[in-house]
């Protein structure tokens, strides 16, 4: 399922960034990828590595992993509201509080992870249900006009954003370790 990618004005200036990282092709197959990618980069990990920070004020890995599930339903609950033409007006979320209510630490990262694989066959589930008319659809989240197709792809640029974070600050600090 190749994608047309979304048009700037299909989202807010702030999710470019997650938009620019998704490559092109099909985005159910990157969105597999991902998923594959992800699980094959934390499953090795401990439940002690899942508490690694990298300085104290940054989230841990498995925080990371719950911010990670709670944006992409987030995300696609806005994306299936905005698919079926719903018009109300959504609510942004804090990501911080989000973090600390869901208290991922006091977890495993095994069930994290098991989340997330179950979270990410749902989204894809639902883009697959999609027809190209869904895409189209535009409607408001944290109020600001976005298209159900650049929801697709927050879903995958902000998985890409974090993975990135990952292997670039987290894993090599505990490598060394």
């Amino acid at each position: 399922m190749t994608q047309t990618r979304p048009q700037t004005s299909d989202y807010a200036p702030n999710f470019a960034k997650y938009v620019s990282r998704v490559p092109d092709g099909d985005l159910l197959e990157i969105l597999e990828n991902q998923r594959r990618d992800m699980l094959r980069l934390l499953e090795p990990l401990s439940d002690t590595d899942g508490d690694f920070r990298y300085a104290p004020d940054k989230w841990s890995i498995k925080e990371i992993l719950g911010h990670l599930n709670d944006t992409e339903r987030v995300f696609a609950y806005r994306l299936l509201r905005i698919a079926r033409g719903d018009q109300t007006p959504l609510p942004g979320f804090e990501q911080d509080h989000y973090v600390k209510a869901a208290n991922s630490s006091a977890r495993k990262l095994a069930s994290l992870l098991e989340e997330f694989d179950s979270i990410r066959s749902a989204s894809a589930g639902l883009i697959l249900s999609l027809d190209s008319a869904s895409f189209l659809r535009r409607g408001t989240a944290s109020g600001k006009e976005i298209s159900a197709l650049a929801l697709t792809f927050l879903i995958a640029g902000h998985a890409l954003h974090h993975q990135a974070i990952l292997e670039e600050r987290y894993l090599p600090a505990l490598r060394i370790a």
